[in-house]
């Protein structure tokens, strides 16, 4: 089958298209026909690096998340799953290719009415943007800044929190990336391109960080005294460093998340079911056939994106 292989850790160039034997499933896995690979920052990470929350030894087949149709199934598991759309994270390894086995248990099936494109782009951003607010849990009328809104999870935290009632200030790079975040319905847009960005709008209740580094910092001096930040990406290379003394000293709250795979499954089912009702729609940026997987780390890391960036492997609807 055709993949794309890491052999060494560097640049987009490390990923090299190449053939790869086919995988075939195991006790309790299923052998998916990959349509889509669905693209994350921290992969352009772990390529650059090796670290982060992915594992495996040299050479690999890169890649977290797929969308297809299930063509097989190992052992143990229900032959009636055979035909079927589904969405599966991978464990980190073994996504970047024609076909991947993943476990059974893991897979989630696609809603009818709902591409498998917009399925597979909901597959890691989608679960994230539910239990951040669900982690938050901001009453109706709170003003919640919403950093990178443009990006894979800003876009559906400013759709999920407009709906649940939030009034959204929505901070991005660009006047692209502001006019979608505005398009998909914040209350407030900034550009955190212009110097004085954070001056732009009143303070603010909750901060909503993937960013961290110094736009992090700068968004944590919005807060109100009594505020919450809920930081959950760093991709600018670091976490925002918030002081203890200036957290004590401002009644501030800093707020992790710690799900469950139980809270990560239900939030996974919701963002589906809501994609599926027409009412969360995922926003598919760029597109990117598989043997270009060097491309579409080049655009994500240059910022150049929006929304989701998908590898296209096969047609499939």
């Amino acid at each position: 089958m055709r993949a794309v292989w890491l052999r060494e850790f560097g640049g987009p160039e490390v990923l090299v298209p190449g053939e790869a034997p086919d995988p075939v499933a195991g006790e309790g896995q299923v052998l998916i026909d990959v349509a889509h690979v669905n693209l994350t920052f921290v992969e352009t990470q772990f390529r650059a690096t090796g670290l982060g929350p992915f594992t495996g030894a040299l050479p690999m087949i890169p890649g977290n998340g797929v969308g297809g149709t299930v063509t097989a199934v190992g052992p143990g598991v229900d032959p009636e799953l055979i035909g079927r759309r589904v969405i599966s994270s991978t464990g980190g390894s073994g996504g970047y290719a024609e076909r991947a086995v993943v476990p059974a248990a893991g897979l989630h099936h696609v809603p009818d009415g709902l591409a498998l494109d917009a399925a597979t782009a909901l597959l890691a951003d989608g679960r994230t943007a539910r239990l951040l607010l669900e982690a938050a849990a901001p009453a109706p009328g709170t003003r919640v800044l919403i950093l990178a809104a443009a990006g894979g999870v800003g876009t559906l935290l400013v759709q999920l929190a407009t709906h649940a009632g939030l009034h959204v200030v929505a901070a991005a790079g660009g006047p692209a990336k502001v006019a979608l975040a505005a398009e998909l319905g914040a209350a407030e847009t900034l550009d955190y391109r212009q110097p004085d960005w954070s001056a732009r709008t009143a303070p603010v209740d909750l901060v909503l960080d993937g960013v961290g580094g110094t736009l992090g910092r700068t968004a944590t001096t919005l807060l109100r005294p009594g505020g919450h930040l809920l930081s959950y990406g760093l991709a600018s290379g670091s976490w925002t460093d918030l002081p203890q003394d200036e957290i004590d000293a401002r009644g501030l709250t800093v707020l992790t998340l710690r799900p469950t795979p139980d809270d990560v499954r239900t939030a996974t089912v919701h963002v589906l079911a809501e994609a599926a009702a027409k009412r969360l729609h995922p926003v598919i940026g760029r597109r990117f056939p598989l043997a270009q997987a060097a491309d579409a780390h080049r655009a994500i890391e240059s910022r150049a994106t929006l929304g989701k960036t998908l590898l296209d492997v096969h047609d499939a609807h």
